[in-house]
Formats: structure tokens, sequence, C-alpha cells
């Protein structure tokens, strides 16, 4: 009895694998995905990532071209980019990514990630912030 409460208590202490966690490796799969289409300016392509509701919202993957390069200039055409941290809030994942642009500027993504029957999608990325120089 006193080794399975060490056990529970390590386990708690050090964390458990969590859903999330588990999902890590898709989401990141989905994104880099996208992120290649943009490079390759495949919008129909990039456009198979984006969830039902983004999908909805632009209509087709022109106009939702149109929006990646003039909204999200550094996710059409990053210089590089990193993985952070996948976080679930109020049942939702998000995923952090650090891009940096052509010209330097590091930017910081949230991606709001929607599984579906047809795996993960992109329902939406925000800027969390942008910071300029070359960090």
């Amino acid at each position: 009895m006193k080794h399975l409460l060490l056990a529970l208590c390590a386990a708690a202490a050090f964390g458990l694998p969590s859903a999330s966690a588990a999902q890590e490796e898709p989401i990141r799969a989905v994104i880099e995905a996208q992120i290649k289409a943009f490079e390759a300016d495949d919008f129909d392509t990039a456009f198979t990532y984006a969830s039902p509701t983004i999908q909805g919202m632009f209509g087709n993957a022109r106009n939702f071209g149109t929006m990646v390069k003039s909204g999200y200039p550094m996710v059409w055409r990053p210089d590089n980019l990193r993985f952070l941290a996948l976080e679930e809030r109020n049942g939702r994942l998000y995923q952090d990514v650090m891009v940096r642009d052509l010209e330097g500027a590091l930017h910081i993504l949230e991606y709001q990630m929607q599984e579906g029957e047809k795996g993960w999608k992109i329902n939406g990325v925000n800027i969390r912030r942008a910071t300029e120089g070359t960090a």
C-alpha cells in the first residue's frame, strides 16, 4: 500500500501523459503540411487542412490564400518555425508555434485545433506576439 501511494505521488509530481500529449505529433504534422502547401503556393491543399468553420468563412481556396498572404505572411513564407507548447483549455487544444519571418522577426502563433472524422484541422490562428530583430 505504501508503495502504491508513493507511485501515485510520483506520477502526480512528474505528470502522466495526457490526451493532448498523445495528439502532439498528428497536430504538428497537420500544421507543417499546411505550411509546406503555403510555401508551394498550393492553396487548394492548404485549404484542406482548415476546419469546416474556416472553410465556410472563406468559401474557397483562392479567398483563403489571399487572406493568408495578406494577414499571415509569416505563415505563407516562413524562414523557420519551432513548435512550442500544446495546451488544453476548456476542452480545446492549442498549439503554439514560433515562426521567424523572412525579415528576421519572431512571431508566436497560437493554432486552435479541431478534431473531426478525418483527423485534425486548423480552426484558427491567433498572433500572440511578434518581436523585431533576430533574437
